[in-house]
């Protein structure tokens, strides 16, 4: 069994493979037929990809999950993303370098190697797995796949220096390398904001930048965590 029976076989929507191979199709003839597409580039991508990524983030922020309402915002959303992927494939096709099948293998054999708990076998178990050790085990296999001398390779420096920070903070945990937190703090993420906030307005009554100031803290967080896995 295989295709379309096999995806159906397994839960698939029916007709989710006709739907993906008419959107590829139709992508095919935007690149060919449409000047604007045509002249397209992954460099002359790269701000549609970003403003997408964030309309989907600003279409989950208006959801409400328990009623479902907004979900067709987020439906809508998702696909103008999936045209930015589908399209940098289409382009990657043309010189042979790679089309959406080889997106969709690796992320395949990615995520099925990154989940021995689930894909493993009975020997390593698929009963209840605490989560930190589904993170430790996924930075753990991910370091090694990529043959990373540090915990914090891959941490991209153009991230938002709070979205750094949490990345940072996550990877060292995986490694016990994470700092002590504070005694005392917020309880909830509205204390937590109000907390951040009121850092914020504290900085700019003192003149001083908060996204530096932090970007300046985890990178010496990352320098000290480098050191000690050094030595």
């Amino acid at each position: 069994m295989g295709g379309l029976a096999e995806m159906t076989a397994r839960g698939a929507t029916p007709g989710l493979l006709e739907a993906v191979a008419d959107f590829v199709d139709l992508v095919d003839t935007l690149r060919r037929e449409c000047p604007w597409d045509a002249e397209q580039t992954h460099t002359s991508l790269r701000p549609h990809l970003l403003e997408e990524a964030h309309e989907v983030l600003e279409a989950l922020d208006n959801l409400d999950e328990a009623t479902g309402e907004g979900i067709e915002h987020v439906c809508e959303e998702l696909g103008d993303l999936l045209f930015q992927v589908v399209f940098h494939a289409r382009i990657a096709a043309e010189s042979g370098r790679f089309d959406l099948g080889d997106v969709a293998r690796g992320i395949h054999d990615k995520l099925h190697h990154r989940h021995p708990h689930v894909f493993g076998g009975a020997e390593q178990g698929s009963g209840d797995v605490p989560t930190e050790q589904v993170l430790a085990t996924w930075e753990r296999i991910k370091r090694e796949e990529k043959r990373r001398e540090s915990v914090l390779d891959g941490i991209p420096a153009t991230l938002p220096a709070l979205a750094r920070a949490a990345k940072t903070v996550r990877r060292a945990a995986s490694v016990d390398m994470a700092p002590e937190p504070p005694t005392d703090g917020p309880a909830d993420e509205a204390d937590l904001g109000e907390a951040l906030l009121d850092l914020v307005v504290w900085a700019r009554r003192v003149g001083l930048d908060p996204e530096e100031a932090l970007r300046g803290a985890v990178s010496r967080l990352g320098d000290r965590i480098r050191a000690a896995e050094a030595g």
